[in-house]
Order: structure tokens, then C-alpha cells, then sequence
């Protein structure tokens, strides 16, 4: 059986990009999920449980990422995530 993967682009909103305390949140709300996660921006592709691979993405606002997810909650995760990179929390 074949692994499905979910892919989303998103366009982070918050007010400081994806830096600091918006990047902790992120983080936190990710390390809740078993599902692996990732975020890529420009070619370079980080754990999105990992702060320090976070904030190596240098991801301010405006720019576009890409999320991934795979396993059990995926989707849950996904809608997480992207609820907080779009500023809606």
C-alpha cells in the first residue's frame, strides 16, 4: 500500500513571518500531531516539530511555503498549521 502525502502551499500572514514567537506556536501545534510534518521554502525543506530548522527557513511574511504531512492525523494537522501560518489564530 502506498503512502499518502498531503501537500499545501500557503502564504504566511502573520505579522512577523515565520520568526520567534509566531515559529514557536508552529512548532508547539506540530509536535501535538504524530504525523510526519515538513515545511519547504525555496528548495530547503525543515521538520515543522523542529524550532531550529523553522527559523533556518528564514520565512517572513508574504512568503509562500509549502506544507507536507503524512500519517494518522495528517488532516487535522494540516488545517492546524495552516490556520496558524494564514494568521487566523
Amino acid at each position: 500500500m502506498e503512502e499518502q502525502v498531503v501537500e499545501r502551499m500557503v502564504t504566511i500572514r502573520t505579522e512577523a513571518g515565520l520568526h520567534a514567537r509566531p515559529a514557536a506556536l508552529f512548532v508547539q501545534a506540530a509536535a501535538k500531531y504524530s504525523s510526519r510534518l515538513s515545511v519547504l521554502k525555496d528548495g530547503r525543506e525543515a521538520n515543522a516539530k523542529s524550532i531550529l530548522e523553522v527559523l533556518a527557513l528564514g520565512a517572513g511574511r508574504g512568503s509562500v511555503v509549502t506544507l507536507k504531512a503524512e500519517g494518522p492525523d495528517e488532516d487535522a494537522a494540516m488545517e492546524r498549521l495552516v490556520s496558524i501560518l494564514s494568521g487566523d489564530i
